[in-house]
């Protein structure tokens, strides 16, 4: 089955073409446009900006990969939240364009679902899957009997990960996207230099909270104003709450999955191309002997092979959509 997806819930146009046999999939082609250079001039992305840009760019990308008529392409697949409304909609209603054209099952995917199926791209991990979500907007912990089989066990009870990420970035003067950027600085610091707290790490449960971590951090920044153009004292900020971070989402993944018991471990979401983060879960489970899939690094970001791979699924499982009555949701979850 050969599946054309089409991703543009946030500030990324994505097409790609994904094939799956029996289960196995393979991506054939893929493309990504990135709108970093436009949002950050505003330190953020702004939705309707994002929503032009897809606009100007999504249909010469989808003409450079399949033909006018779509011969060959079995399926479409789409991000249909959530994500950012007007961006949405754009590669929504291309694809209802598309599917009532070419005559194809259309199949509405979700956001997060698809960055969980990115770890099957190349790989096949069995089941029952233990699933660590961390994103700008999610971090969560999702058991997985089947596909499709989802079974939320913790979540944030307020910022995410990535969104710490990128509050602190902002903070420290560092530019967007804040993620990458706290991740390429602390590299260069000691993150032993500042004992941030691990919040909620000693619960025996699997709920998260980030918000009392990104306060302690501006404390400690405003602490020390007349430092904040040292760049070894910005480094050690950024090496010291990556790692308390890194250390409360590994801790916490690896008690859950000592009750649960799943035959493999996945890491998915944007923070899922953190180097450390990936590190230091692949050696937590090879430590305790459990099996660990992390998405190849070029689709742990947003990307549409990574829907295309969830859409293969769903079609599988004969789940498809009216193309004349589709509409995105914002608020999606699994």
């Amino acid at each position: 089955m050969r599946i054309f997806a089409i991703e543009s819930s946030c500030d990324e146009t994505a097409v790609a073409i994904l094939n799956g046999v029996d289960g196995v999939l393979c991506v054939e082609s893929s493309l990504i446009r990135s709108q970093i250079d436009i949002h950050t001039i505003y330190g953020g992305v702004v939705p309707e900006v994002g929503a032009r840009q897809h606009l100007e760019m999504i249909s010469p990308m989808i003409a450079r990969m399949v033909r006018p008529d779509g011969a060959g392409i079995d399926a479409i697949a789409v991000t249909a939240g959530p994500g950012l409304a007007p961006a949405l909609r754009v590669g929504v209603e291309v694809a209802k364009t598309l599917a009532w054209a070419w005559r194809k099952p259309l199949i509405p995917v979700c956001h997060l679902e698809g960055h969980i199926y990115a770890n099957w791209i190349d790989s096949v991990p069995e089941f029952p899957v233990l699933a660590l979500i961390v994103s700008g907007g999610h971090t969560e912990l999702v058991l997985m009997r089947d596909h499709g089989n989802f079974e939320r066990l913790g979540e944030t009870l307020d910022d995410a990960a990535g969104e710490a990420f990128d509050k602190v970035a902002r903070m420290m003067g560092l530019p967007y996207p804040g993620g990458p950027a706290v991740d390429r600085l602390a590299v260069q610091g000691n993150p032993k230099a500042f004992t941030f707290p691990r919040p909620m790490m000693n619960r025996d449960d699997a709920m998260f909270s980030f918000s009392g971590l990104k306060t302690a951090v501006l404390y400690e920044l405003r602490k020390n104003e007349s430092r904040m153009a040292d760049e070894s004292f910005r480094a050690d900020i950024a090496a010291s709450f990556q790692e308390a971070i890194v250390e409360t989402l590994v801790e916490k993944t690896m008690r859950t999955a000592w009750k649960c018991m799943p035959k493999s471990i996945i890491l998915a979401g944007g923070v899922a191309a953190n180097a450390q983060l990936r590190d230091r879960l692949k050696t937590a489970t090879e430590d305790r002997g459990m099996t660990m899939h992390l998405p190849p690094f070029q689709y742990s970001l947003d990307n549409a092979a990574m829907i295309g791979a969830a859409g293969y699924f769903r079609a599988v499982r004969g789940i498809s959509a009216d193309p004349l009555t589709l509409v995105v949701d914002p608020n999606q979850d699994i």
